[in-house]
C-alpha cells in the first residue's frame, strides 16, 4: 500500500471520525453540479456500470483464492516447478508427466519419485468424472513432494514456460480424454486432448533442448474389429470401432512423424484395462463394486448370440512395471531441438501391456461377488453399438523380450486390493 493511500486510513481502528454533515454537503453540491439534461454522461456511466459488472460474473465463475506464491509463472510457482524437478542424484531422471493426477499417472509419478527420479506432474483436472478423486490423488503426489501444474496440454505458453525452466530427460505422457461410450456425447472432447493435445506436445519436445524421450500411452482398443487373438504390434490396426480408438491410433501415426522429422525418441504402450486402486470410476469393476455395495442393479452386456464379453485385466502394478521399463529403455533423442534436424534415426517402439489371460465379465461380477461377500443385482442386456468390442487378449512376448514385462497378478488377487482400497477410501466398515 504506498504511502498516499495508507495516510487515507486511520493508524487505530476506532480512531478515526467522519464529519458526515460536511461530507454530504460536499456531495450533493458535486450532484447539482451535474445536469440531468446531460443523458451523455449518463448513458457513458451506465454503460461503463454494466461493463464493470460484466467482468466481475466473468472473473467471480469458478473463483478460488489463489496465493500469490503458486501464481502461474510466479517465483513462488517456479521455485516449487524446480523442488519437484529435483532428482536424488545426477544418474536419476528428471521427469514430466502428464495426467498425472489420473489412474496410471498417479502410480507412475509416485514410483518415480519414490526411487530419487525428479518428477513434475502435468493435469488439467477435466470432469470427465468426480474430479475430487482427481484432486485426493493430487494431494498424495503433494505429500510425496511432487507438484502438480494445473494446466492443458494444448496450452503451448505453459509448455514452453516448463520446458524452458527443466531440463526434462523423458516425458511420460498419459493425459488423454479416455473412455469409447463417452465419444458419443463428446467426441470434440477426444480430438482436443488426443490429438491436438499430442501435437502441442510434440511440438514442445522437439522444440526443447534437450529434446526428452517420450513414452506415452495409447491403447488396446487400436485393434478394434481385428479377430486374431490374441492381438500382437505387428497386427493391423486400421479398423477402429471407436473414435477413441481412432484417435488413438492417429496418436501412433503422430508419434511416427514426428520420429521421423525431427529425431524424437517415441515408446507408445498399448494398455489393456487397467484396474486396481486409485482407478477410475468410469471402468466396469469399479462402478460394479460401488453399485453392489450400495444395492443396485448392475446391468452386464452379452456380444451376439449371447457371447460373453470378456477383458485382458491387467493390475496397475505390472502395467506400472513395464511404463517404468519403457521409459529406463529409452534412447536418447536425436533431434537438435529449437526445430533442428535431427542427428540420425531415433528410437520409434510400441509394446502391449496386458495380463495376457482374459477373463468374462460374468466372472469379474463372480469374484466381486465372493470378495464383497454380496450378491449382485444382475441384468443382462445386448451389447450396444457404441465402439465397444467383444474381446481383449494381449500377447506380450514383444514387451517380455526387450523390457522385461511380466505380469503377475491374477483378477482375483488384484480386485482383492483395489476392493480394500474402495472401503478405505469411500468410509466402509470392515463390515460391508
Amino acid at each position: 500500500m504506498s504511502p498516499s493511500v495508507q495516510d487515507s486510513f486511520p493508524s487505530t481502528p476506532g480512531k478515526f471520525k467522519l464529519d458526515r454533515s460536511s461530507y454530504f454537503a460536499r456531495m450533493g453540491h458535486r450532484w447539482q453540479s451535474f445536469s440531468l439534461s446531460t443523458p451523455f454522461l449518463w448513458a457513458c456511466g451506465l454503460i461503463s456500470l454494466a461493463a464493470i459488472l460484466f467482468l466481475l460474473a466473468v472473473s467471480l465463475d469458478g473463483y478460488k483464492v489463489v496465493p500469490s506464491s503458486e501464481v502461474l509463472g510466479g517465483f513462488g510457482w517456479e521455485k516449487r516447478v524446480r523442488y519437484s524437478c529435483h532428482p536424488k542424484n545426477k544418474a536419476n531422471k528428471i521427469v514430466l508427466v502428464t495426467g498425472a493426477a489420473g489412474f496410471v499417472g498417479t502410480h507412475v509419478s509416485l514410483a518415480l519419485k519414490k526411487r530419487g527420479d525428479g518428477v513434475l506432474g502435468l493435469d488439467n483436472f477435466n470432469n470427465y468424472y468426480d474430479p475430487s478423486l482427481k484432486r485426493s490423488r493430487q494431494n498424495l503426489l503433494r505429500k510425496n513432494g511432487i507438484f502438480v501444474v494445473e494446466g492443458d496440454i494444448n496450452d503451448g505458453t505453459l509448455l514452453n514456460k516448463l520446458f524452458g525452466l527443466i531440463p526434462f530427460t523423458h516425458v511420460m505422457h498419459l493425459a488423454a480424454q479416455a473412455g469409447v461410450r463417452y465419444a458419443l456425447q463428446n467426441p470434440t472432447s477426444y480430438v482436443h486432448s488426443n490429438i491436438a493435445g499430442i501435437v502441442s506436445l510434440f511440438e514442445a519436445c522437439r522444440s526443447a533442448s534437450p529434446q526428452p524421450a517420450v513414452i506415452w500411452a495409447s491403447s488396446s482398443s487400436v485393434y478394434g474389429l481385428n479377430t486374431k487373438v490374441p492381438f500382437s504390434e505387428s497386427d493391423r490396426t486400421d479398423k477402429p470401432a471407436s473414435l477413441y480408438a481412432a484417435t488413438k491410433k492417429a496418436g501412433e501415426e503422430i508419434a511416427h512423424t514426428y520420429n521421423h522429422i525431427y529425431g524424437l525418441s517415441i515408446t507408445g504402450l498399448r494398455f489393456f484395462t487397467v484396474y486396481g486402486p486409485w482407478g477410475r470410476p468410469d471402468m466396469a469393476y469399479f462402478s460394479f463394486t460401488r453399485d453392489i455395495l450400495q444395492g443396485n442393479p448392475i446391468t452386464v452386456f452379452q456380444g451376439p448370440k449371447e457371447l460373453d464379453l470378456a477383458r485382458d485385466f491387467t493390475f496397475i502394478d505390472d502395467v506400472l512395471k513395464g511404463c517404468v521399463a519403457a521409459l529406463d529403455t529409452a534412447e536418447k533423442s536425436t533431434g537438435s531441438g529449437s526445430g533442428g534436424k535431427k542427428k540420425g534415426s531415433a528410437q520409434l517402439r510400441i509394446y502391449n501391456l496386458g495380463n495376457t489371460s482374459p477373463v468374462t465379465v460374468t466372472k469379474l461380477v463372480s469374484i466381486l461377488e465372493n470378495i464383497l461377500k454380496v450378491k449382485a443385482k444382475t441384468r443382462v442386456a445386448e451389447m450396444p453399438t457404441n465402439g465397444d468390442v467383444p474381446f481383449t487378449h494381449a500377447n506380450v512376448t514383444l514387451a517380455r523380450v526387450e523390457l522385461g514385462y511380466n505380469p503377475t497378478t491374477d483378477l482375483q488377487s488384484g480386485l482383492k486390493k483395489f476392493v480394500k482400497w474402495y472401503k478405505t477410501y469411500y468410509g466402509y466398515s470392515d463390515g460391508r
